[in-house]
């Protein structure tokens, strides 16, 4: 299937009726009827001998994971405790900007997957909200935060009341019960349709529950590529349009009920308190709101407490039956101030009401609502650290929070109480920590949301409109963008405190002495000057070939100033308010609770990369400073039960933490990822290709330091001096149950990418002599890798000699991506990337499912899924995106297309498994998932960047890999200066006047 026009989905009456004010839904958008099944997703499971294999891994990640449950803390990966609610394929388009929080509504109507506390997803629908409607002659009611609809019409003798959610849900209880399961679920769904294009979705009610009353629900996020405040926001709106075709006037109320809650549970706990507000008045301060705005033409009301059982005065059945009467709650009910704090057990919930009259044959072009409540994450993002307060007992404590003017309480037990770390979020630069900013923000909501929806629909039409590309593409690329919501994302506006970690002020004797002067006041863009740049060698003071002494004052007073690297990396105290966007993080998955996953990230940041770079270069920035950082505290990794230090200088770290982010880096406890060979290319990588695309020369200065100190650890992973680094026998790369032994297709590939690009980088800012070095091993290295793996059609896994050394993997030309990405030469020629790149979809992708599942990972020449281990049989949904996006760069756009549609095809067509706004990480051939709501699926954007690459990146100067070196061979390696580098393996042979003390 081609297309999918939205009449198919909608009658053209009614298409017709709605072409107006955005109201009917786009022509390029993932569309779904209501009453579709939402099936129970699968699960992957591991066959006997991979279990056989992991056997101790698993029973050290068992002790493990409840370690970290007795100190009250939630290990980063845990595949032992499972949610009680089974995940389905009911998903939708999440609600809320970035960093702030998040849940979603699915697709159905059902608010769901709160992530209202950082590092916490509760997948569960609150049924309590919802949206329903009304109608003295139609009416339609939903419920989680429940939307309602009640219609009444002039003659009186046609009612319609229905919650805006097709069927019944498990647990609702009995209808005669005083809750939620006493009002109307009347809803089939056969015809209202939900129509999805990220930050947006529309769903249309034709003709249901009223058969004369047609409904449009359009919901808007403020996801605003380049607008860094308003996509930091916590709230949405909806805006419900309404057509009457029947001959009579009707009275429509929609009704917006909400819970008071943060998802799971924690509507129980107890202390929870409503109150009514109307901002032209002034009323008492919120924190979470759901608001309706009121015009001449419609009228709100509001029901600021009611209970879903008996011992409350209102009850959620007598909510309804006023509704049903009335269509509306007294206006008294305004100056009913605060309510009575809920009793542990006792659920409260509030509601607003709007109502309009709907001429004959008319239209009402806007009911809007506000919902900020359920998406804040208060003021605050929380994280717990192992540390307590001196003050503190042992004792369980209550942590409060402020919300509806409520406090949600979170009970911690246990013989260790946590730290909280507090945070303030991003959003709390415009509007402030108060109760009240709840209120000011739905008020704006409600104002600038058209503003929100001139913005996005300029964004997105160039795409949209291009003729050339797939509809399945058009709209999979936008609404992959869900994770950058969903995906626990925070965005703070403060700077962190230093705690644990050391850099290079604790040990300046192993800092490299750097000099760049920077000969120009403008730095912020490539046409800069910079000088000569400096380096000191450590080898008996003497001075490295071909550089120059500079005399000037100012160089020699630079000197005197640069004993230390984190002298260039206080970035965060430099940048004024204009360029400060505060410190991001995102989860690696909602299963994995790692934050900025760097190998991970390697795919997935085209998409910040394009649409907030500035966002992107601050996690670059976090990632430089943590590599010249060291943590000498004491880990133990599970796969092999040995002990390490948490994170060495000068290896890239894994992640940036679960508990303590910045701080207690690397949380995953798996491997030593110090002993990865694919972090610290990867960091060369984005580093260049983010300074190439932004041309932000302050930035290059900024990290440069970093990325040298990255490439000279590498060097100790060149066991025989052919300048290729060599895998450890083990699994060291981000495929990280896959086994490879000596050169690899994907860390060797990575590996000749990052040396071109730090030569790159090196001339631009000034390194002469490092990027004649680089350019140097570039050509011994390439020489190597291409014996020791080109086969003649394809490159080989590695240079072993295991049963899969010969197995064609999706992901072997990795690092051709990146440098295609950068603008930078190929790193083969012509031939061999083409004949690479159509091995791998003639095996890996068509002779899967005949091509409509995605590339899995390794493949065998007989045609045979490469079933080593877990993860070279699996099927990765970014790492499909990322092969189609180096095709494409390679001009074959048509093999492009067709290896990502696989994964429209299997994770969000009707006929496939149901991942849509949940992508996982990966599926088994036969649609198990591993991982849902995963960051590597991001890499889409990776081939939209193909498709139109920046024309910075275009006009970028171009580095010759095979200029005339000025070196002699006797000083190739990189290493020529005392860096502190701290060494975990010996190389088999000293290179000539290196300082890297090692042993022969």
């Amino acid at each position: 299937k081609n297309s999918w026009p939205p009449e198919e989905y909608v009658s053209r009456h009614t298409l017709h009726l709605f072409d107006f004010d955005s109201a009917g839904p786009p022509k390029h958008a993932w569309r779904r009827r209501l009453n579709s099944h939402a099936n129970i997703l699968k699960e992957f499971s591991i066959t006997f001998m991979e279990a056989i294999k992991m056997v101790r891994l698993g029973i050290r990640l068992w002790s493990y994971v409840r370690e970290e449950a007795s100190h009250g803390r939630k290990a980063p990966i845990d595949p032992f405790t499972r949610e009680s609610c089974k995940p389905s394929a009911s998903q939708g388009v999440p609600l809320g900007g970035m960093g702030s929080g998040s849940m979603s509504r699915g697709f159905r109507g059902e608010f769901r997957q709160w992530q209202i506390v950082p590092g916490t997803c509760d997948s569960s629908p609150v049924m309590a909200n919802q949206f329903s409607v009304k109608l003295s002659s139609s009416t339609c009611l939903l419920v989680d935060a429940l939307f309602l609809i009640f219609v009444s019409r002039d003659s009186g003798n046609k009612k319609y009341a229905s919650v805006l959610a097709p069927g019944r849900h498990e647990g609702l209880g009995k209808a005669r019960d005083e809750g939620i399961s006493s009002w109307g679920w009347n809803l089939s769904g056969q015809h209202s349709t939900y129509h999805a294009l990220f930050p947006r979705a529309w769903t249309i009610y034709d003709g249901e529950p009223d058969p004369e009353l047609k409904v449009s629900c359009r919901q808007i996020s403020p996801f605003i590529p380049h607008n860094y405040k308003d996509t930091s926001l916590p709230t949405a709106v909806f805006v419900y349009t309404l057509v009457n075709t029947g001959r009579e006037r009707a009275k429509v109320s929609l009704l917006f009920t909400w819970a008071n809650s943060i998802g799971g549970v924690s509507h129980l706990s107890g202390d929870h308190v409503n109150e009514p507000f109307m901002t032209a008045k002034g009323n008492p301060p919120v924190t979470f709101a759901i608001a309706a705005c009121e015009t001449q033409n419609v009228n709100v009301t509001v029901l600021p407490c009611f209970g879903l059982t008996e011992g409350r005065s209102v009850t959620a059945r007598q909510m309804w039956d006023k509704m049903m009467q009335d269509g509306q709650f007294d206006r008294q009910n305004f100056n009913s101030g605060p309510s009575m704090p809920s009793s542990p057990g006792e659920t409260l919930c509030a509601a607003v009401s709007a109502s309009a009259w709907v001429e004959p044959h008319g239209k009402y072009p806007g009911l809007d609502f506000c919902d900020i409540a359920s998406i804040m994450r208060l003021a605050y993002n929380l994280f717990i650290t192992d540390e307590r307060p001196q003050h503190e007992s042992n004792a369980t404590r209550n942590f409060t929070l402020q919300c509806y003017r409520k406090t949600a309480v979170i009970s911690v037990s246990g013989s260790c109480y946590p730290y909280y770390v507090f945070l303030v979020q991003r959003y709390t630069k415009f509007y402030g920590t108060s109760e009240r900013a709840a209120l000011n923000l739905a008020h704006d909501a409600l104002t600038n949301y058209k503003r929100w929806e001139e913005e996005i629909e300029k964004w997105q039409s160039p795409i949209l409109n291009d003729q050339r590309l797939p509809e399945w593409y058009k709209f999979t690329l936008f609404n992959e963008l869900y994770f950058l919501v969903a995906g626990g994302t925070v965005w703070i506006d403060s700077s962190l405190p230093s705690t644990n970690v050391k850099n290079d002020q604790d040990s300046p004797e192993h800092a490299q002495k750097v000099d760049v002067k920077v000969t120009e006041a403008e730095v912020n863009r490539r046409h800069t000057t910079i000088s000569e740049y400096s380096t000191t060698s450590g080898c008996n003071g003497s001075t490295g070939d071909g550089l120059k002494n500079n005399s000037d004052p100012a160089v020699t007073q630079n000197k005197r100033n640069s004993n230390n690297l984190s002298e260039h990396f206080k970035w965060q105290d430099q940048l004024d308010d204009h360029d400060d966007v505060g410190r991001f993080l995102y989860l690696e998955g909602v299963e994995y609770i790692m934050w900025n996953t760097y190998d991970v990230h390697f795919y997935a940041s085209f998409a910040l990369l394009d649409l907030f770079p500035k966002i992107e270069l601050n996690i670059q920035r976090d990632f430089a400073k943590a590599v010249l950082s060291e943590d000498g505290r004491r880990v133990k990794f599970l796969a092999e039960g040995n002990y390490g230090i948490r994170k060495v200088r000068g290896a890239v770290p894994h992640d940036l933490g679960t508990h303590d982010p910045w701080n207690e880096m690397n949380a995953y406890n798996i491997h030593d990822t110090s002993k990865w060979k694919d972090l610290n290319p990867k960091f060369v990588l984005q580093v260049y290709r983010d300074f190439a695309a932004t041309g932000d020369m302050q930035f290059g200065v900024d990290v440069w330091p970093a990325v040298r100190t990255a490439m000279e650890y590498m060097e100790q992973f060149d066991r025989d001096d052919d300048g290729l680094i060599e895998n450890d026998g083990f699994p060291d790369q981000t495929y990280d149950t896959w086994t490879v032994h000596g050169v690899s297709a994907y860390c060797g590939c990575l590996w000749l990418a990052a040396l071109q690009a730090a030569a790159a980088m090196a001339e631009q800012i000034g390194d002469k002599f490092f990027a004649e070095t680089c350019k140097t091993k570039f050509c011994t290295a390439k020489s190597a890798f291409e014996k020791k793996l080109w086969n003649g059609s394809y490159f080989k896994y590695d240079s072993g000699s295991s049963s899969n050394s010969k197995s064609i993997q999706a992901d072997q030309l990795a690092g051709q991506w990146y440098t295609a990405s950068s603008g930078l030469a190929p790193l083969f020629d012509e031939f061999k990337i083409r004949s690479a790149l159509q091995k791998i979809y003639d095996f890996n992708v068509m002779k899967v499912k005949g091509g409509r599942m995605g590339a899995v990972n390794g493949m065998h020449l007989n045609g045979k899924v490469d079933e080593t281990c877990m993860q070279s049989r699996e099927i990765w949904t970014g790492v499909t995106y990322a092969v189609a996006a180096n095709m494409i760069l390679a001009g074959m756009e048509k093999e492009a297309f067709a290896t990502a549609e696989g994964i429209f095809i299997a994770g969000w067509s009707e006929e496939g498994f149901g991942y849509w706004f949940q992508t996982p990480e990966a599926w088994t051939m036969d649609g198990h998932f591993r991982s849902l709501i995963y960051m590597r699926p991001l890499a889409i954007w990776g081939m939209q960047w193909a498709l139109s690459i920046p024309k910075a990146i275009l006009d970028a100067p171009k580095v010759n890999m095979m200029d005339k070196i000025l070196i002699s061979p006797a000083t190739f390696s990189l290493s020529l200066t005392e860096t502190g580098v701290r060494k975990i393996a010996n190389k088999a042979k000293c290179f000539g006047n290196s300082v890297l003390h090692c042993a022969c």
